[in-house]
């Protein structure tokens, strides 16, 4: 029995691009294209020479959707943009010159999915990336990749082991008053609803 076709909304910066991706999506049996006004709850998929501002507020207004995934095809990645890709939402990046109408299927796909994909070397790169900011610019602050720093973990790393406030202000050297206000900057930052959730979202993030 054939599996459900995905849905896909597709964004591109031309008439030209849009009109050939298009025509070679429809005869696709997997993909079920729609017009950006009725989609709901589709993978997008966006099609650019280069990631100009436009496009960068387009993968952010994208973001902000419940769509299931983004898939973008764009010529050359610089490293510096590597970062705001990921920051953007985009879950499977493709480069233009290797596009191919099975390739974008499986990306497609796996985005439905929830699954990632980078070429090998943009992943490399992305990790480069990711390893220059946690040296040059996290670690020098006393944070972590996920924006918490040693202090945040070490107090939701006891909350987690069942202390009180004032257990952990005894422990840490703090005033109670110090630990509320540290636990509040957590919340508000990461949006979590309450101590648990603020638990929950460190054990989830690998932070403690």
């Amino acid at each position: 029995m054939n599996a459900e076709p995905v849905t896909v909304v597709l964004h591109a910066t031309d008439s030209i691009t849009r009109a050939g991706v298009t025509v070679a999506l429809r005869s696709r049996q997997e993909i079920r294209l729609v017009e950006p006004e009725t989609a709901e709850s589709c993978v997008a998929l966006v099609v650019a020479e280069r990631l100009d501002e436009n496009v960068l507020q387009l993968l952010r207004k994208l973001q902000c959707q419940p769509n299931p995934g983004i898939v973008l095809v764009a010529g050359d990645v610089a490293d510096s943009e590597l970062l705001d890709i990921v920051g953007s939402g985009v879950s499977a990046v493709l480069r233009r010159s290797e596009a191919t109408p099975d390739t974008l299927v499986r990306l497609i796909r796996a985005a439905h999915a929830g699954e990632g994909s980078l070429p090998a070397d943009l992943l490399g790169r992305l990790l480069g990336r990711v390893s220059q900011l946690q040296r040059n610019v996290l670690r020098p602050n006393g944070l972590n990749l996920a924006g918490m720093s040693s202090r945040e973990t070490e107090v939701l790393r006891m909350i987690a082991d069942g202390l009180e406030t004032r257990e952990i202000a005894e422990k840490l050297c703090y005033s109670q008053r110090t630990v509320k206000s540290i636990l509040h900057d957590i919340t508000n930052r990461f949006q979590l609803r309450n101590r648990a959730h603020a638990v929950a979202f460190a054990l989830r993030e690998g932070l403690i």
